[in-house]
């Protein structure tokens, strides 16, 4: 009896860690365009694009507004993106959280943190 029980248990933890791992985003989830909004800043920075490729095994990325910048260090861990930029403004450093087809956090940079929300265009 003890048995079935012990085997019952351990089929229930294995569904659970199954369903969890389905249901983490990983790097294939983020490539793709995804068009940005940032709040409280001039309207020439508010909108653009972040595109998401891979390359060699590795995602990479840019950011496209009035100027393309390559992403650097980037990482995707259980649907948390990081990664900086840099242009003649300064650098840049992106905090963000996917959720579907959804991205949002924020941007620090040396004129203060602001929000960011990005929606993926198509599939």
């Amino acid at each position: 009896m003890k048995t079935k029980y012990y085997i019952f248990l351990m089929l229930i933890v294995m569904s659970l860690f199954s369903i969890a791992a389905r249901q983490s985003s990983t790097a294939d989830d983020l490539v793709g365009t995804w068009k940005y909004v940032i709040s409280d800043v001039p309207a020439e920075y508010q909108n653009g694009s972040l595109v998401f490729e891979q390359k060699e095994n590795k995602t990479v990325g840019y950011v496209e507004s009035s100027e393309k910048n390559e992403m650097k260090d980037l990482t995707v861990d259980q649907g948390k993106i990081t990664f900086k930029t840099e242009n003649q403004s300064g650098e840049f450093k992106y905090s963000l959280m996917q959720k579907g087809d959804t991205l949002t956090g924020t941007i620090a940079s040396q004129y203060g943190d602001f929000g960011i929300v990005a929606v993926r265009q198509g599939k």
